[in-house]
């Protein structure tokens, strides 16, 4: 290759409109080399990203590229953002990524993506639209606004993600819940290695990882940096950016291995109620395929342990007895060349005779782990975040309060059993197994936007068929108002006493009123384990007073009796509300 001028703006037709770049190629690059493409923020433009967010007296991004010798465009957007939803840009991306090809004989099996501020935003979108095409991504003080989202058939995504936390235009407290979508998606370890002081800066470096086929996420913490690019010679941003990137390519040799289940963060609660707890076994599944030979065997690890060994599909082992605590789970493919790839995931197992479920709702606009929600439209499941409406927790400021917190669900249709939450179903992430005994949940349940109130009904059903074992209606007292930061009174505790008879994984049901936009907010949910004797004939209605009909039920869920007026236990006996 000859002489390549060290800065050259370029341009190239997408779709019928000239898009622009400025490019640098170092002297002597030679042929097979990486690319980076990073994007401007919002009323940026290239020529600002290149020579002042990336460069000072000391550090520049071509000085970079010259060690390195890779690639690096810096590309326009039309109106100096970039399209965060479409595919505008993304064929801009594509187009470039081909001219590269053409111009430098770049490898395609090394391109990088990153971005800065609305640019970063867009790198996150582009993880979903192009995976196939670019082997890491490294967004800078930008996340998507509306939550992260990782399509299910996206392959594990490298990510190295810088943020300052003193950022007030994009808020660094929205750069974790972003990343732990990948996170999951990727199948990385749900506990981040740390490391303080990182370079000797004021920084601080997490590290989930690895993964799936060994892919990393990571997250630069810039203590007290603003909403700009880090030029300090310990973090320089576009180095800090290279180095991540470049242990990543898309024609990896080594085969690629992926633990389908269980799913990283899982957690399995065992209730005990005579003091002895046993946890299911545990099935683990994996795929492998090695895309230049065939995979000999697939080992499979708790720890160090090793569970199991299959030479061919299906790929799956059992973990039996074990012990509570964290639990790292690995499937170790090996192929015909000797080459090999790690997956692991982390669970945990806890056992318990009272857990507060709801010690999770400390995220508005999330949704906890363990738990599943549907308001006649749309389904959420497991954890995520960035939800502005629908089912989703509720963070309250008014004063004063009943609830910090509060997990919102609703009832769009209006339908029976339209809209509900549920914990522990199977695609939730977490396992509530209970044993043969007595179980009361308590709880604190008001309405979100219904003057009138609207009762809700709670249930005990189990999961594999969804059977409800026991069920229990309430009518709430108080109803907040529509506005989170209205005030409230506290809100009464109400208990919920059932029976189980059979060992087995059951999900806790709530459901709201059959009415249309009928809602619930749950502000507190604990389940103890009481004992292993049963209590006989019981009712199961909370505000029994209230003009309203109520159940009686036997151990095995069935109704006794009923009545509009309601019907009361004294004496071992069945008496009807006067």
């Amino acid at each position: 290759m000859g002489v390549v001028l060290p800065m050259k703006a370029d341009n190239v037709n997408v779709n019928g409109t000239n898009r622009t770049y400025n490019v640098y190629a170092p002297k002597n690059l030679g042929e097979n080399r990486p690319l980076l493409i990073f994007c401007h923020g919002y009323s940026q433009d290239a020529n600002w990203m290149q020579n002042n967010e990336f460069k000072n007296d000391n550090v520049s991004m071509e000085a970079v590229c010259d060690t390195a010798k890779f690639v690096v465009v810096f590309p326009n957007g039309i109106d100096k953002s970039w399209d965060i939803s479409g595919d505008r840009d993304i064929n801009f991306v594509k187009a470039i990524i081909e001219k590269m090809v053409t111009q430098y004989k770049i490898d395609r099996n090394r391109v990088y993506l990153g971005g800065f501020s609305m640019g970063g935003m867009f790198t996150y979108h582009a993880m979903n639209k192009i995976p196939d095409l670019i082997a890491a991504f490294a967004p800078v003080s930008g996340y998507p606004m509306g939550g992260a989202t990782a399509n299910a058939n996206v392959r594990p995504i490298p990510i190295l993600h810088i943020h300052g936390t003193g950022d007030g235009t994009c808020a660094y407290s929205g750069a974790k819940p972003a990343l732990n979508v990948w996170i999951n998606h990727n199948g990385c370890p749900t506990t981040a290695k740390v490391t303080n002081n990182y370079n000797k800066f004021n920084s601080k470096l997490y590290v989930w990882g690895p993964g799936n086929d060994g892919v990393e996420v990571r997250l630069l913490e810039l203590a007290d940096k603003g909403h700009w690019i880090c030029k300090e010679p310990q973090v320089y941003t576009g180095k800090e950016i290279w180095n991540f990137c470049k242990k990543y390519s898309l024609n990896k040799t080594a085969p690629s291995v992926s633990i389908t289940s269980p799913k990283t963060g899982g957690k399995y609660i065992s209730f005990a109620t005579n003091g002895e707890t046993s946890f299911p076994d545990l099935t683990i599944t994996a795929t492998a395929d090695d895309s230049n030979g065939k995979v000999e065997k697939v080992e499979f690890y708790d720890g160090t342990t090793l569970l199991a060994t299959c030479d061919k599909a299906p790929y799956q082992a059992v973990l039996t007895g074990a012990k509570a605590g964290k639990h790292t789970l690995k499937a170790v493919a090996t192929d015909n060349d000797g080459e090999t790839s790690t997956s692991s995931v982390e669970v945990t197992l806890q056992n318990t005779t009272e857990f507060t479920i709801s010690s999770e709702f400390t995220e508005g606009g999330a949704l906890p782990a363990g738990w599943a929600t549907f308001d006649s439209n749309d389904k959420r499941t497991g954890y995520s975040n960035g939800y502005s409406q629908g089912c989703r927790v509720l963070q309250f400021t008014g004063s004063p309060r009943g609830l910090n917190y509060g997990l919102y669900f609703r009832n769009i249709g209006g339908k029976e059993h339209q809209g509900w939450a549920k914990y522990g179903l199977a695609d939730a992430g977490t396992t509530l197994s209970l044993a043969p005994g007595h179980y009361t949940l308590k709880y604190k349940i008001c309405n979100w936007n219904m003057s009138n109130f609207g009762a809700v009904e709670l249930n005990i059903e189990k999961r594999e068929d969804n059977a409800s074992i026991a069920s229990q209606t309430y009518t709430p007292s108080v109803n907040i108002g529509n506005v989170a930061s209205n005030s409230f009174s506290n809100i009464d505790e109400q208990t919920f006493e059932f029976d189980v008879t059979e060992q087995g994984d059951y999900v806790i049901a709530i459901y709201s009123a059959a009415s249309e936009w009928s809602d619930c907010i749950i502000g507190q949910l604990t389940l103890s384990a009481n004992s292993n004797v049963s209590s006989g004939i019981k009712e199961l209605n909370s505000n029994s007073d209230a003009p309203q009909s109520s159940a009686v039920y036997d151990l095995q869920g069935r109704i006794v009796s009923a009545s509009s007026k309601g019907l009361y236990i004294k004496n071992g006996k069945k008496m009807l509300k006067k």
